[in-house]
């Protein structure tokens, strides 16, 4: 514990040169731009060092798809790191302004967090995603990724680390801990040395966290996902989004996992989960839709739902399905079983879906559209650092302004207060 909290001690001296005084805009830009070529020029060995990971892993896993890298996937991460360079600073922008009846003048002026602790699971994209936002918002980092992934993590930020080197910046601004229970607990106590702490990962993870944690919170809480098909909806636009939703990246938070489908629409259950097979997706559906597609859907992949199906998030090949009477009936079930984190409905009555979109209490909502774009990148902001669904200080996509703070600048000609 006693070498853990003096690498943490050492991280947070090290955040004071990420502040604007210290390093000019110009050269984070640089660091990043050169960590996206590095990335690219040391695909062997970061692909080696994946593999390790992966062969300690079962394939069946749902977790191996999130774990694995792949040449795409590191142009990918490389292209994430150009798109965040590219982003304009957080830094130093002006929030608000006034003078006061006294002629105080204050300044409302954004600042980085300080330090940012991370606790993720077999995601090592989150690596690099979480050192170049923020890194560009001023911030010195802390991540205790998974034993799943240990590896793949000490590669990249092996290589994060050479780059910094190279450009006179502290390697200190990022710290790797030990991938253990101990460095967890490290970092849950780590008062005055982590600003902040946002653990990734499961529902257990996330409750563990929140529960435990002595020092503050953001929490990225699981993606129990929801997508409505209204009476009013087009068949074929439900379809599509559907299988995209589903079977786009079936691990990932922002999947869907149950299917809220409006009784009128019984008889296009079929043509709507017809995509589906392709990806042998198992559903567990309510008696009406089951009854609705036996026969049509394979045997062997469909389950009659148990209240357990409800509230699940599968991160796998699986989901469910639940009729509804009306919109009102699929908004209680939402708020029922949702973890607001995003919701979709599927529908061309405009009113029934302004209702959805205002009443819906999560941090993403769409309509028409696959939840698979409740993502940092896809919403313009480089890469993210999670998706919180909490709504104290930072909610959905978390990118380079929700890791940012702000100070009062108060500027006086003497004044004294009677």
């Amino acid at each position: 514990m006693n070498a853990i909290t003096s690498a943490l001690a050492k991280t947070k001296r090290a955040s004071a040169g990420l502040r604007p005084a210290g390093l000019p805009e110009e050269k984070r830009i640089a660091v990043l731009k050169d960590l996206a070529a590095e990335i690219i020029r040391s695909e062997k060995k970061i692909l080696a060092a994946n593999a390790k990971d992966l062969k300690r892993m079962n394939e069946s896993d749902p977790r191996f798809d999130r774990l694995a890298l792949s040449p795409a996937r590191l142009k990918g991460i490389s292209d994430d790191l150009r798109a965040v360079a590219s982003l304009p600073s957080p830094l130093g922008k002006i929030l608000e302004k006034r003078t006061r009846p006294n002629g105080l003048q204050l300044t409302k002026l954004t600042v980085p967090l300080g330090v940012i602790g991370i606790i993720y699971e077999a995601r090592p994209n989150v690596t690099v995603d979480v050192f170049s936002l923020c890194f560009k918002a001023g911030n010195a980092c802390v991540l205790k990724g998974g034993t799943d992934a240990s590896d793949s993590n000490a590669a990249l930020v092996a290589i994060i680390q050479s780059v910094l080197k190279k450009h006179h910046v502290d390697p200190n601004v990022i710290l790797l801990l030990p991938s253990n229970r101990i460095a967890v607990a490290a970092m849950m106590t780590a008062h005055g040395l982590i600003d902040v702490l946002i653990p990734r990962g499961s529902q257990a993870l996330i409750e563990f966290v929140r529960k435990t944690a002595k020092i503050p919170v953001i929490e990225t809480g699981a993606g129990i996902v929801h997508t409505y098909v209204d009476a009013s909806a087009d068949v074929k636009k439900a379809a599509d989004i559907i299988f995209n939703a589903k079977t786009r990246r079936p691990s990932v938070c922002n999947a869907l996992d149950t299917l809220l489908i409006h009784q009128s629409h019984l008889k296009n259950l079929p043509a709507l989960t017809a995509p589906l097979i392709r990806k042998r997706v198992s559903i567990f559906a309510d008696p009406p839709a089951l009854k609705a597609l036996k026969g049509r859907y394979p045997a062997t992949l469909l389950k009659k739902a148990q209240p357990k199906h409800f509230g699940t998030e599968f991160l796998s090949l699986k989901m469910s399905i639940k009729t509804v009477k009306n919109l009102d009936d699929a908004l209680a079930h939402i708020d029922r079983h949702g973890s607001a984190h995003s919701e979709a409905i599927i529908a061309e009555n405009k009113k029934i879906i302004d209702r959805f979109l205002n009443e819906v209490d999560a941090a993403a909502v769409f309509a028409n559209a696959s939840t698979a774009f409740s993502d940092g990148g896809e919403f313009g902001m480089g890469s993210e650092i999670g998706i919180s669904t909490q709504k104290l200080h930072a909610r959905g996509p978390m990118g380079l302004h929700e890791l940012t703070s702000y100070k009062w600048i108060v500027r006086g000609k003497g004044q004294v207060r009677i």
